[in-house]
């Protein structure tokens, strides 16, 4: 049996509107700029827009594999030639929101075969508790959840994490704190969070880092081209280098897990 070398990586947050998407493709295209074919897939079924980020307009995507037998390499997109590739999902179709365990199980079984291709799986899922999202984030071997200083970004995202441990036994997580103003603001966001994880959830999230805030962000969005490409000398493209830099050690840390395949085993119980 052939050994896995695909790291699967969920990219959650509470709520929406804290930069989480763009964040997904940025450390994606930092991870394939740095030699690791990379697979970034748009796990907001429903409501995708990673689309619209990168100023594509796919012909296909998931229902359409879900709806049919055609091949998942005919769907995934090719952003860069040499391994940056993107699965898209639709866009104002709510039955895909809330998929049931049989309809995630089809579509995970249809998609296997294309994930064996990459050392990276980016999952960039909606923000929420619902059902799927709690899924999808649970199969990952590696959580990063995407937060800002405000409070109601802390509320929530304690709210996901409470959930994903309590009701799936999910009880590790990467934290990402965006839209910093500096070093200390970053550290003073993370502590509240993870101060009321231990207290009242019995762990203590790890804090991956933090993004400073940068207009240059918005001008990325704006043009439909990801950071790291537009200007990455700009302060939060170079963070987002250092957090891709510790993503990849965690990779290696973590091989012998990933051997098995690119999802967590004790969660195939789950679809």
């Amino acid at each position: 049996m052939r050994t896995n070398r695909t790291l699967s990586v969920s990219v959650l947050s509470g709520k929406g509107g804290v930069g989480k998407s763009n964040i997904a493709l940025n450390l994606g295209y930092c991870m394939f700029r740095g030699g690791f074919p990379l697979l970034l897939m748009d796990c907001d079924l429903g409501l995708a827009n990673l689309d619209v980020l990168m100023g594509v307009a796919p012909e296909n995507n998931m229902q359409n594999l879900l709806d049919s037998d055609m091949d998942p390499r005919e769907i995934a997109v090719h952003i860069e030639p040499g391994g940056f590739d993107f699965l898209p999902a639709a866009s104002g179709v709510p039955e895909l929101v809330e998929m049931d365990s049989d309809l995630r199980a089809m579509l995970f079984r249809k998609l296997d075969p294309l994930f064996t291709g990459y050392d990276y799986l980016f999952m960039d899922i909606g923000a929420g508790i619902n059902p799927t999202v709690l899924a999808f984030g649970a199969m990952t071997h590696v959580r990063l959840i995407i937060v800002t200083p405000e409070p109601t970004s802390l509320t929530d995202s304690y709210a996901l994490m409470k959930v994903l441990a309590t009701q799936h036994g999910v009880r590790d997580f990467h934290v990402i704190v965006n839209q910093v103003e500096d070093k200390r603001e970053e550290e003073i966001t993370f502590r509240r969070l993870a101060a009321a994880c231990d207290k009242f959830l019995g762990f203590t999230p790890h804090l991956l880092g933090g993004i400073r805030h940068d207009r240059m962000v918005t001008e990325s969005v704006r043009k439909q081209k990801p950071l790291l490409k537009m200007a990455p000398g700009s302060p939060a493209a170079q963070d987002m280098f250092a957090l891709a830099v510790k993503l990849q050690r965690m990779r290696v840390s973590l091989r012998d897990k990933i051997a098995d395949g690119p999802f967590l085993t004790e969660t195939k119980s789950f679809f």
